[in-house]
């Protein structure tokens, strides 16, 4: 079982009673969720008294030098502290690469979560947006220490579809949002790859932001779920192919592309190859750039314009290609081109 299949669990969405009388009488009865809030609150607990209880390998790695070498290698290991603390080891709630962030529940604007996250170094590579496609090593846990899910060679989520076969509940993808990706890596000769400068880290998701009442393998309904990562890479996503990439395509900044369109064509923006419906498509509308910097000779990468943004880059024997795209505003209204239908 794997992360990305959590359409397995729609074949359990409820439980189901059966209850049999006669050969004409056969019924079925569905129960329903448990309420929202309740089971976080029965979460949360669940999670800080695991974070009170427990701590992880901290003194393995060296924060003095946190992109050393040695530290590209460094593997979470969490324990359970021990009767009396003999050690005096610190608590993973106390250390100070414990954050966490307020999530608005998907499916319950009502509600927001507190997602715990463990920051062991952030990453130097590219930042990653909430649509994009990442490549991540990763182990699923219980509280219980049951694995329930693991890669150890990185594989592929496409972050636009939380909550679906392809894509991650919705909880690790706002842990993965607070990390960026490697800047390199090694081959080591016998099949496997070592990543360097990647973000290291481990969240702790209630199961409002993870399977919630979906029973999934060993992840039993209303179970919190935690997660040890690796983030190694990023793709920019341009799903419609118009040029944009589909993260500026969410105008209204709030995480959810399916609401933004433009010309009320029923097709959102960043599966709209025409965006503000008129004459032009999105792809005439904008202008696409392509650097060459040579870094063997000095030259310096472009400072990129306030309406310019950063697509894609590649890199061979210290020649950088580096492809924007240009949001251009004709008439200088604050609307680009391509959202602006009196502009041709």
């Amino acid at each position: 079982m794997k992360l990305r299949k959590i359409i397995l669990g729609m074949l359990a969405l409820m439980l189901i009673i059966t209850s049999c009388g006669n050969d004409d009488d056969d019924s079925i009865t569905t129960v329903p969720d448990r309420d929202r809030a309740e089971v976080y609150a029965e979460d949360l607990a669940e999670i800080e008294e695991f974070l009170e209880t427990h701590y992880y390998n901290y003194d393995e790695f060296d924060f003095g030098d946190p992109y050393s070498v040695a530290n590209d290698t460094f593997k979470i290991i969490v324990s359970e502290i021990p009767e009396g603390n003999p050690d005096d080891v610190i608590s993973l709630m106390d250390r100070p690469e414990m954050s966490f962030k307020m999530v608005t529940d998907p499916t319950d604007e009502t509600i927001e979560y507190k997602l715990y996250y463990l920051t062991v170094r952030e990453g130097q590579g590219d930042a990653i947006n909430f649509i994009d496609q990442v490549f991540v090593s990763y182990e699923g846990t219980l509280s219980d220490a049951t694995v329930f899910d693991s890669a150890v060679t990185p594989v592929s989520f496409n972050l636009t579809t939380v909550g679906t076969s392809s894509g991650v509940v919705a909880g690790f993808r706002e842990s993965l949002l607070e990390f960026k990706t490697s800047t390199g890596f090694s081959d080591n000769g016998d099949g496997t790859l070592t990543f360097q400068g990647h973000g290291i880290g481990m969240s702790y998701i209630p199961s409002g932001l993870g399977y919630f009442s979906q029973p999934i393998g060993d992840v039993e309904s209303y179970s919190p779920i935690f997660f040890k990562f690796n983030l190694v890479d990023t793709i920019v996503l341009d799903h419609d192919n118009d040029g944009v990439p589909s993260y500026l395509e969410d105008i209204d900044d709030d995480k959810n592309v399916f609401n933004d369109d433009t010309d009320e064509d029923f097709s959102p923006n960043f599966l709209d190859t025409n965006d503000d419906g008129d004459a032009l498509l999105t792809i005439d509308e904008i202008e696409q750039v392509e650097y060459i910097v040579d870094t063997t000779i000095g030259e310096s990468e472009p400072i990129l314009a306030a309406n310019e943004y950063e697509v894609n880059r590649s890199e061979n024997s210290g020649v950088i290609t580096i492809n924007t795209v240009i949001l251009t505003d004709s008439n200088g209204d604050g609307t680009p081109d391509y959202l602006d239908d009196t502009v041709e």
